[in-house]
């Protein structure tokens, strides 16, 4: 078993250390996947961030996983341009926070509590939207910024004490990435997924890629991993695997309070056992994030992946699309993604839900999309003359494009330019997709999920009833019931 030196954080991008021999002599396709791993240079965790020149709307966000200059930035200077034709005298800037998610979390709050950053709009976890809102952090939006085109399962995230608190930006899903090559070599006749499979059918083809006697793919090791390290990513498992036990059943009602039951937490942890069990699963994914699952699997090591949509244009520029292919999550997929709120110490508050209108925009969403984030709208996936004019397009002249103007991007597309996969698999895993619990205390709860969960990866595992006792248990200390 190969070790590994563990990196913190949640970085979409440690697939870049072992992905630079893979895709060498790919010219600049390398330098656009070597930024997005690190976000273009910017300053490291802790470092502090000045506010804007006066006039700016200052929008402070997580890393973009499209890189320096990435999609973000360039919806933002095309509000920047806009602003410049009406004379209006205001720019908009970004902010990217350094650290993980939850170090993100930390300088938001600390920033909006303290009044010490100057943050206009915030670009919020759909889990962190209770917090924020019960904490007036951010302010109450009128509910015509999200109307009836943003698909219904991301609208409800940006909801809390029925008020509209933000508008989501970019959306998330869990999602199966496979390696067809994988399934080939061990005579898989049918090799598209696409229409979905059971976690019974996902072990039957391990099997079939272990058979007894049969030629393993090179550098091979198990089945499949995911993300179970000591973070939101084993959070998110567990929360899928609960789901998918319980029918759906949530461990919160829509106010926050606990709801689960001893047996409904005993069922969840006999499926997430099952999913994890030794026999499939690679033994890293206990200590993996989303950066090291991504590059395990890019390696070889595993057949499937269960990780997130821009894992579809990353693994294309070393994978082709006759070895990689992506289906829907087996059982229940958790929705994930971010939304932007109304700081609510903002001194230019119609301006910045005017910047928010525009990002959000159908325009803006498609440009997303096309970029490799799950859009919000429906209409970005399905009406064609929904296009992206405001940012550039992949393949044009640009920090993507080799300088023989050939394109760097190796996403596949379909007739009207979208991900290959948009309209037939992402789209409608988003429509299906699942809330985490939604609570102002969500990162107690997370917390103690996490650490309980952790439980099952020892080497003396409890049994599932002694420890769904003892989850219940604590997290009832942790949330109000």
């Amino acid at each position: 078993m190969r070790r590994r030196r563990r990196t913190s954080g949640r970085g979409h991008g440690r697939i870049c250390g072992r992905v630079h021999g893979r895709v060498h002599g790919y010219g600049l396709a390398l330098a656009l996947l070597l930024t997005a791993c690190t976000g273009g240079g910017q300053a490291g965790p802790g470092a502090t961030v000045s506010p804007g020149a006066s006039g700016d709307i200052v929008v402070a966000s997580g890393r973009d996983v499209t890189g320096k200059g990435g999609v973000r930035q360039q919806l933002i200077d095309a509000w920047n341009a806009q602003q410049d034709r009406e004379h209006s005298g205001v720019h908009a800037r970004l902010v990217e926070l350094p650290g993980s998610a939850d170090q993100q979390r930390s300088q938001l709050l600390g920033a909006l509590q303290s009044g010490g950053a100057q943050y206009d709009v915030v670009n919020l976890d759909v889990t962190w939207v209770p917090e924020f809102a019960a904490a007036h952090l951010i302010s109450a939006l009128p509910d015509a910024l999200v109307d009836a085109d943003v698909i219904k399962s991301v609208a409800s995230t940006a909801r809390w004490g029925g008020k509209l608190y933000a508008v989501p930006f970019n959306s998330d899903v869990g999602l199966l990435y496979y390696r067809r090559d994988h399934l080939k070599q061990a005579h898989v006749q049918d090799t598209d997924l696409s229409k979905g499979i059971t976690w019974r059918q996902l072990r039957d083809l391990i099997d079939a890629v272990e058979a007894p006697g049969r030629s393993r793919p090179k550098g091979y090791e198990k089945g499949w991993t995911t993300q179970l390290g000591p973070y939101e990513g084993r959070t998110v498992n567990g929360i899928e695997a609960f789901l998918s036990a319980t029918d759906g059943a949530g461990l919160t009602d829509e106010d926050g309070r606990y709801t689960a039951t001893v047996q409904q937490l005993t069922d969840g942890l006999a499926e997430l056992r099952a999913r994890t069990q030794g026999a499939y699963t690679l033994g890293d994914a206990v200590r993996s994030d989303e950066g090291e699952s991504l590059t395990d699997f890019a390696d070889g090591r595993t057949a499937f992946l269960r990780h997130w949509p821009y894992a579809y244009r990353t693994l294309h520029q070393s994978l082709t699309d006759a070895q990689l292919g992506v289906a829907p999550l087996p059982g229940r997929a958790v929705l994930g993604g971010q939304n932007l709120a109304l700081a609510g110490s903002s001194q230019q508050a119609d301006k910045a839900r005017e910047l928010i209108r525009f990002l959000t925009s159908k325009e803006s969403e498609r440009c997303l999309l096309d970029a490799g984030f799950a859009a919000t709208r429906e209409s970005a996936y399905t009406t064609d003359d929904v296009t992206c004019d405001v940012a550039r397009t992949p393949g044009a002249a640009s920090p993507s494009a080799s300088p023989s103007g050939e394109s760097a991007d190796r996403m596949p597309r379909d007739d009207h330019g979208r991900p290959g996969y948009a309209r037939t698999i992402l789209l409608p895993a988003l429509r299906r997709a699942v809330q985490r619990p939604r609570t102002p205390l969500y990162g107690a709860f997370t917390q103690t999920f996490a650490t309980e969960l952790g439980k099952l990866f020892t080497d003396d595992p409890p049994g599932d009833a002694e420890l769904a006792a003892e989850l219940d248990k604590e997290l009832r200390k942790a949330l109000p019931g």
